[in-house]
């Protein structure tokens, strides 16, 4: 079995080369703390000056989200958001020798070829995302795909919200918790749920939230929502008090699945599992309240067969409150 606590991205604002600085050193730190040796130190500078100079060069401005994880295969994650124009013809530009801007053009082709995984989805008139991940081996977990954006609340350098994923066989399992607040409290408060999941992810759902009740007392408490899939019996269980909320979307499906009202740790209803059917293609999509609760699952719909990242950044890009810690959590089955 293999257990994920997750960690949050910092975000850098691009709108001139300062700030394209500022993240390559801030990822020089990061290369350094997951062990990486000098030559994928060297294409994690390399990414981080394409993404950030074609962020300068034709969005007008935009943001890089990084993300470190540590483990048995460390990881470094770059994405790259904006809200600029848009890319009229992908393929081509994702071709060597392309540019709009007079440069040599090898920037996108350039991160593709040194990213262990990379991805790219653009609208014109809506932006682009793109996503560069460096790491020595490939995920494990390989009966599903996921991915996450977490940001902490503007002027925080802590997020409030933590959030955890665990992979056994045909199974996986997911927490996301949103600490009352912002800052260190709510992040204390969020990590004791996410560590206690750690612990026993596939326990039974009523009886860990429950548990979670009794250890978040110590805490300024949180809302928390846990969840259960399973590829054989096509199925998603869930149980959580307060506003993360699951929604489950494909092409053709979308349904959402609501906690019940309360806040663990702090005053909540004996505990409540609900299931459901999980769609074959669908992504299940778990957020805090700092994403807006009606965003339309179409937004999404063009990116069910992406890397689950792309939906999540999409998502906090253009329905992202603004003003809180705000986690995004994909999953879908493997290719």
């Amino acid at each position: 079995m293999e257990v994920i606590q997750g960690s949050s991205h910092a975000c850098f604002a691009i709108d001139d080369p300062s700030g394209v600085g500022e993240a390559r050193r801030h990822v020089a730190a990061l290369c350094r703390d997951l062990g990486f040796d000098e030559v994928r130190c060297g294409q994690a500078a390399i990414i981080i000056n394409e993404l950030g100079g074609n962020l300068c060069k034709h969005a007008g401005r935009g943001q890089l989200w990084i993300a470190a994880r540590a483990g048995e295969a460390p990881e470094l994650e770059i994405l790259s958001v904006d809200s600029g124009p848009g890319i009229s013809d992908l393929p081509r530009a994702m071709r060597d020798g392309f540019s709009t801007a007079g440069t040599p053009g090898n920037g996108l082709g350039a991160v593709q070829r040194l990213a262990t995984d990379f991805d790219i989805h653009s609208e014109v008139g809506k932006g682009t995302v793109t996503l560069a991940r460096l790491r020595p081996g490939a995920r494990s977990g390989s009966a599903f795909r996921w991915g996450v954006v977490a940001l902490p609340a503007p002027g925080e350098t802590v997020c409030g919200d933590s959030w955890g994923l665990a992979f056994e066989g045909p199974r996986a399992a997911l927490v996301v918790a949103d600490g009352l607040g912002h800052g260190i409290h709510a992040a204390e408060a969020s990590l004791a749920a996410v560590d206690l999941f750690a612990k026993q992810p596939f326990a039974g759902m009523k009886e860990a939230l429950e548990e979670s009740h009794v250890v978040l007392r110590m805490t300024r408490g949180a809302a928390v929502t846990r969840a259960q899939l399973d590829v054989e019996t096509e199925e998603l269980r869930m149980s959580g008090a307060g506003n993360v909320a699951i929604r489950v979307v494909s092409g053709i499906f979308n349904r959402s699945m609501l906690p019940q009202h309360g806040t663990v740790g702090v005053n909540m209803r004996r505990a409540e599992e609900t299931r459901m059917q999980w769609p074959a293609h669908a992504l299940v999509v778990c957020h805090s309240d700092g994403l807006q609760s009606r965003w339309p699952p179409e937004a999404i719909f063009g990116l069910i067969g992406h890397d689950p990242a792309l939906a999540a950044a999409v998502l906090v890009r253009d329905f992202g409150r603004g003003r809180d810690d705000v986690t995004v959590l994909v999953v879908r089955r493997g290719d």
